[in-house]
């Protein structure tokens, strides 16, 4: 029982921090990378697409993105798409393919994606306590069903207490490299 619980919220917190990880690839960093568009939304066939399940996406300079969609007549609401996006990038459209310059960041527009990167670890940090809240009120269901024994609830608790330092300190990880990468000039 206590061990399916841990089991339990180790997937999850581990989904979290993986979360992070490609939740983070999408901020820019002034390098041309494909993860910081292809989950774009794109309105194609009257539904929302991922850009990258509609084009290619290649990075042939360090701050150049080009992206060729499979259906050229999808080429206006790809540019659509990245217009609306929080990203501040300007497509470049010559009728076959779209050309996305990766201007390089200010020092303003740094300090404020490491605001975003900050609040986007803090999201996470909450996710994983709500995680051991919702497990600390299972194992202590099951103490109180005697499905369990104190001893036994103590130790798991501390285990998932453990658990959580853990994950947060891995997120906190994450958040770091990318503060490091925007920083970077």
């Amino acid at each position: 029982m206590a061990s399916n619980i841990l089991t339990n919220v180790d997937k999850k917190m581990k989904a979290v921090s993986e979360g992070l990880t490609q939740e983070l690839a999408t901020i820019r960093t002034g390098r041309a990378s494909p993860a910081l568009i292809e989950h774009l939304k794109v309105e194609y066939a009257g539904a929302p697409i991922p850009l990258n399940q509609i084009a290619g996406i290649s990075a042939p300079e360090a701050r150049l993105l080009v992206i060729q969609p499979w259906d050229p007549g999808s080429l206006r609401n790809i540019e659509q798409a990245i217009l609306k996006s929080d990203l501040g990038l300007n497509p470049v459209n010559d009728g076959r393919l779209i050309r996305l310059s990766i201007p390089q960041l200010s020092e303003e527009r740094r300090q404020e994606l490491t605001k975003v990167v900050h609040r986007r670890l803090e999201e996470r940090r909450v996710a994983v306590r709500n995680l051991r809240r919702d497990a600390l009120e299972e194992i202590k269901k099951a103490e109180k069903g005697k499905q369990i024994s104190q001893d036994e609830s103590r130790r798991v608790q501390e285990q998932l207490q453990k658990m959580t330092d853990s994950y947060i300190a891995i997120a906190e990880n994450i958040a770091q490299e990318k503060e490091t990468e925007l920083m970077a000039v």
